[in-house]
């Protein structure tokens, strides 16, 4: 199993933009789908953004309203998550998360549910 360490977060106004990353160790990113998710307040996590080199997918939650672009650097081990035109509804923790990439696709790894493997995660705060 991979492990995250997540970061880029931060204190950002409404329409503001912020670029978070993902630094993976544990195995080569290169066999997983690599997501990125969020925890609100009083929420469950939920799947942001998903990517797979296997089959080339991403997935987007319908939130994301092309807000936000999903990017990975397996060389460097490191996925991206770049935030435009961000809004308070998007204040959470933000985390990754993998499952292998045989077993899986962008799409189910956004949409799954059970994960247990969490980092610490990045804050993500967005004021009015």
């Amino acid at each position: 199993q991979l492990q995250f360490v997540e970061s880029g977060g931060g204190l950002v106004r409404t329409g503001g933009s912020l670029n978070l990353s993902c630094s993976a160790s544990g195995s080569s990113l290169h066999s997983y789908v690599i997501g990125w998710f969020r925890r609100a307040p009083g929420k469950d996590h939920e799947g942001v953004a998903c990517i797979s080199n296997r089959d080339q997918s991403i997935y987007y939650a319908p939130f994301v309203k092309g807000r936000f672009t999903i990017s990975r650097d397996d060389a460097k081990e490191t996925t991206y998550l770049m935030m435009n035109n961000l809004e308070p509804e998007d204040t959470a923790t933000y985390y990754c998360a993998s499952i292998p990439s045989v077993i899986s696709t962008a799409q189910n790894v956004c949409l799954m549910t059970g994960y247990h493997y969490w980092g610490q995660g990045t804050e993500v705060t967005v004021s009015p």
